[in-house]
């Protein structure tokens, strides 16, 4: 496959979950990608697994030089940026009685102005080239809500809205700005923020039609798609990779 050939393309949290399985696809259908995370060691390992079209650099979201010197490593090392895909996040436990202010803002840091850092830092670069696809990991809770996951709630809907606006700005520069909405995937986020144990596994099942939760290589297709030609006149859109859930206003018995 080479969808992708030569794309330049620069992924937040990538040294493992939903970051590395885009990594993955992407470079197998041709990319170069540089992998960024504040988790150096599973980083650089991945890198090197990956081969010679992948880098790593370490790179804190919630610090916008930082973000600034990841994009401007990505742009001297191969003379652009053709993909931005903000995947980094955070889900700790909290709802509206137990949620104190620093991890609120943490978590908004991380998940929602980490990625207009990013968007607002690569965008002049993909302007000057006259194209470029920015793509937000979002999820279904930007529209359901699970209260005990308040403050991730929150930032993934504004990361829709991120989405949404962006994408409008950034239209006439040929850049295209889309979401993915993921339901339960089987990263370790999800396993520590949802499938807990198996009363949290079989209530999350019984509202996935499909019966089962997602793959991370399920949702890097569908960032692979967006991020080439394929997907050339889709902007503004986020796409929900959620086993049905969001069609759901009932559960289904779980084996």
């Amino acid at each position: 496959m080479s969808r992708l050939h030569n794309r330049r393309i620069l992924v937040t949290g990538a040294a493992n979950g939903l970051g590395l399985a885009c990594a993955v696809r992407f470079i197998a259908e041709g990319a170069r990608v540089l992998l960024t995370d504040i988790d150096t060691e599973n980083g650089q390992s991945a890198a090197e697994t990956l081969g010679p079209n992948a880098a790593f650099i370490p790179c804190d979201v919630s610090s916008r030089p930082d973000i600034a010197a990841a994009i401007e490593n990505c742009v001297s090392r191969w003379g652009g940026i053709d993909v931005l895909v903000n995947n980094a996040g955070i889900a700790p436990r909290g709802d509206i009685l137990t949620t104190d202010e620093a991890l609120f803002d943490r978590v908004l840091a991380i998940n929602l102005k980490a990625a207009f850092h990013a968007t607002q830092l690569a965008a002049p670069h993909m302007i000057a080239q006259a194209k470029g696809v920015i793509i937000n990991m979002s999820s279904v809770n930007a529209v359901l809500t699970i209260p005990t996951l308040l403050a991730y709630n929150v930032a993934k809907g504004g990361l829709n809205q991120l989405t949404r606006n962006t994408a409008v700005a950034l239209a006439p520069h040929g850049i295209r700005v889309c979401g993915i909405g993921p339901g339960t995937i089987l990263t370790e986020l999800a396993k520590n923020a949802v499938l807990s144990d198996e009363a949290a596994r079989r209530m999350i099942l019984s509202r996935t039609p499909l019966g089962r939760a997602g793959e991370p290589s399920e949702i890097a297709a569908i960032a692979a798609f967006l991020a080439s030609d394929d997907a050339s006149y889709i902007t503004g859109e986020t796409i929900y990779a959620d086993g049905g859930r969001l069609g759901l206003n009932y559960t289904v018995a779980v084996d």
